[in-house]
């Protein structure tokens, strides 16, 4: 399990992430406070968390993230429009997380195979794990 600051770290990432410009959409927002509630991060938090981001936390767990980049494709999907930028800056904080860059394109790449561009969970673990092997 990750702790509290390894929590807020997440949340920055994605707070930073979802500030494409410098404005959040109330769909992103409700993602964000969804993932606060699992991680057990009040609102109040969360919203402190946008003026005061926390430095970055690499995650120990390989498996913590992959759960987070999924989290990170999921938020730049909601909008339902990717720009290359987005997808560059998503591809960085991957390879920033230490997952495989083969790994980072086919999931990018397949994404607009899937409804919605929504990678499901196994799909995107099995990419992982094939690489992580």
């Amino acid at each position: 399990m990750i702790n509290r600051v390894e929590k807020l770290s997440l949340l920055s990432e994605m707070i930073a992430f979802a500030q494409k410009d410098d404005n959040i959409k109330s769909i992103e927002y409700n993602f964000l406070l969804s993932i606060a509630k699992q991680l057990e991060i009040s609102e109040d938090d969360l919203n402190y968390l946008f003026k005061h981001p926390v430095t970055y936390v690499n995650l120990k767990s390989h498996s913590e993230r992959i759960v987070q980049f999924h989290r990170l494709v999921l938020l730049m999907n909601l909008d339902h429009h990717v720009s290359r930028k987005e997808l560059t800056k998503l591809h960085n904080f991957g390879l920033r997380m230490g997952l495989g860059h083969e790994a980072i394109n086919r999931v990018l790449d397949l994404m607009d195979s899937f409804p919605n561009k929504i990678v499901p969970p196994d799909f995107l673990i099995d990419i992982f794990k094939v690489q992580y092997n």
